[in-house]
């Protein structure tokens, strides 16, 4: 059996991260929030990383990400 992989779901859009705006690479409804696998409609997506490359849903999990790439330690 094959396993699915992202780009096998059905609507997931492919989006190139930028600061302020995302352009789309392969269109689709919804992104994979990075940190739960949430899904996010493109017209909730409020929250991403230009330099991760990473979606998010919300601002709780845009500072997990950001403290599982730089540390807790960041400052």
């Amino acid at each position: 059996m094959a396993s699915m992989t992202t780009g096998d779901i059905q609507g997931l859009a492919v989006l190139h991260y930028d600061t302020p705006h995302f352009d789309m690479v392969r269109p689709g409804q919804f992104v994979l929030c990075a940190v739960s696998g949430a899904r996010i409609d493109l017209d909730d997506l409020k929250y991403w990383s230009a330099e991760f490359q990473e979606a998010y849903r919300g601002p709780e999990e845009a500072t997990a990400s950001f403290l599982r790439h730089r540390g807790a330690a960041f400052r």
